[in-house]
């Protein structure tokens, strides 16, 4: 049995549909959980089919939502207000995380695929701390032999543009900048969250031992990665007016922000993904998802396919 998280957001959800569209399992074997409402009409049709549809919450996880389950899908918290402020070890989004492996653990769960991102090892980012602490957890119940893990580093979003690009407005396609502020630039293997679905599901559903103890990358091709700077010009093709990017100071890029209304503690812990974008920490050079998704006929996605259809193109 296996067990999915974070079913209604867009890896989640991206990998349960690929999971059924594909008919990569029987819904028989899916543990969905769910912070939603289990009366939700939604899942019908799957439960009707034999999933089972299980609560699930970050903040107080239940041995018993895994009962049953010998995998179990993680996708990390949305809750990324906990990593604010340089948050301690274990105050950060990593401590919700530790308690929901713990509780899987606890109910017999023997292999964790963990969602971590695609930046680099070390990367001072702050995006990135939670999920290699995370990471860090759990190769240590690994060590131990408490549970076998597989990281799943996912590739940067293609969708996701907007947030590098100075939280670009899409919503109504008003946004009036045309210069927009960065505090960084670097070349990043944008990936669809579609092939994102597709390639993590394939490796969930995989009986092998291939993915056993493994830490690896689904991303975009590196022939297809573009710099914040190409993708302002991708975004001025699409809108019909130009758009550039202006680097910046972090400081700069922090008080500019500010002065624009978003919260300084959100754009502090933001403002230090520039920098691993600027030291080619998102330039993957991995060519696992291309290989998943040609196994099923299916090519990646270029991020200028995403744009134009983001701005109804």
């Amino acid at each position: 049995m296996l067990a999915l998280t974070s079913i209604t957001g867009k890896l989640g959800n991206a990998v349960l549909t690929a999971i059924t569209s594909h008919a990569l399992l029987p819904p028989s074997q899916l543990i969905l959980c769910t912070s939603s409402p289990l009366s939700s009409p939604h899942w019908t049709t799957l439960q009707a089919a034999g999933a089972r549809l299980r609560p699930f919450n970050f903040h107080a996880p239940d041995a018993s939502t895994f009962a049953g389950c010998t995998k179990l899908f993680l996708v990390s918290s949305p809750d990324i207000a906990l990593d604010f402020n340089d948050a301690p070890e274990g105050k950060g989004r990593e401590g919700a995380h530790m308690a929901v492996i713990d509780a899987a653990v606890e109910a017999g769960v023997s292999h964790v695929y963990y969602t971590s991102l695609a930046f680099g090892a070390r990367s001072k980012a702050g995006v990135m701390r939670a999920h290699l602490r995370t990471e860090g957890y759990l190769r240590g119940l690994e060590g131990r032999g408490r549970v076998r893990v597989t990281v799943i580093r996912e590739g940067l979003y293609s969708e996701s543009w907007p947030l590098y690009l100075g939280y670009f407005y899409l919503a109504g396609k008003g946004e009036e900048r045309d210069e927009i502020v960065v505090a960084g630039d670097g070349r990043v293997c944008w990936t669809a969250i579609k092939d994102l679905g597709l390639g993590t599901a394939l490796v969930l559903v995989d009986g092998s031992a291939r993915w056993e103890g493994k830490t690896f990358y689904l991303s975009g091709a590196p022939e297809m990665a573009r710099s914040l700077g190409e993708m302002a010009g991708l975004v001025g093709k699409a809108r019909g007016r130009e758009a550039r990017v202006k680097v910046v100071g972090r400081e700069e890029y922090v008080e500019y922000y500010v002065g624009r209304g978003r919260e300084r503690s959100a754009v502090e812990w933001w403002s230090s993904s520039y920098q691993a974008l600027e030291e080619g920490e998102c330039e993957i050079r991995d060519g696992t998802l291309g290989e998943l998704l040609a196994s099923r006929g299916v090519t990646l996605k270029p991020v200028e396919e995403t744009v134009k259809e983001m701005f109804g193109a």
